[in-house]
């Protein structure tokens, strides 16, 4: 990713899918202005203790935290570069936990254009989400995971709802063994003590998602942005190649 956020001359930076603050310590850590949101105030609480810790830094003491819902980005506590962000992140599948509730993608829809109002002109938006053309195709997700290292054993088991003749909802169950500590942060159920994070010795955890396919989501960022929007696909952050299934599909889209 910060590859390619060099390559299209990035310096601030709005971490829309913050979460615990895993991918914007990177990128504090990388020299780049972040302001960093999220709708969870739970999961916003590793993010604050993390930048207190580290406060004395001046890159973190600069970092910007604040809660805020992406159907609502307008009237959240941010602060706006001068015509906007030079890109807007939105990464680690998390784009799929906003649901299709009233089955038209209109708040799929309202999110993204949030996310593009707040970029200046030339701006990118990085937005990613899993493989479900894979997963409704075979019943189970890609075993490599792009955002999970470690050799701890993960056991994800995979259920699609179908309503109506259209897929609906992607449900994963994982269960995961692990007793190491962790230096970063960014799975669900991990504590932190002494600065450090630290993961049960069996993490179960839910996850619900919108199953979002590949052309269907190309149009959806097309809409936004339009269809002459400079538009790039990556699997698993490379180009992709016909012969490999990618984890993930990240889509870099600029605003004209």
């Amino acid at each position: 990713m910060i590859a390619i956020l060099r390559d299209h001359n990035v310096q601030t930076v709005l971490d829309v899918a913050c979460g615990t603050g895993v991918d914007s310590i990177l990128l504090v850590e990388e020299g780049f202005d972040v302001t960093s949101v999220d709708a969870s105030d739970r999961m916003l609480k590793y993010a604050l203790k993390l930048r207190w810790l580290r406060r004395k830094e001046p890159a973190f003491d600069k970092w910007v935290i604040e809660e805020a819902n992406w159907l609502h980005l307008k009237k959240a506590d941010i602060v706006f570069p001068e015509g906007g962000f030079d890109c807007v992140i939105c990464i680690g599948n998390s784009f799929p936990h906003l649901l299709d509730f009233d089955g038209d993608n209109g708040a799929h829809f309202q999110a993204i254009k949030n996310f593009r109002d707040c970029l200046k002109p030339g701006g990118i938006l990085v937005i990613d989400h899993r493989n479900f053309d894979h997963i409704i195709a075979g019943g189970k997700a890609p075993v490599k995971n792009i955002y999970y290292d470690s050799e701890a054993p993960v056991d994800i088991k995979t259920s699609v709802l179908e309503a109506n003749g259209k897929n609906y909802l992607v449900t994963f169950d994982f269960a995961i063994q692990e007793n190491e500590d962790y230096e970063e942060n960014g799975n669900c159920g991990l504590s932190l003590q002494n600065g450090k994070m630290h993961a049960p010795s069996q993490n179960k955890f839910r996850l619900l998602c919108y199953p979002h396919m590949l052309n269907n989501f190309i149009g959806l960022l097309e809409r936004v942005f339009g269809e002459d929007a400079k538009h790039t696909v990556l699997g698993d952050f490379e180009l992709l190649d016909p012969s490999k299934t990618p984890a993930y599909y990240i889509h870099v889209i600029q605003k004209q």
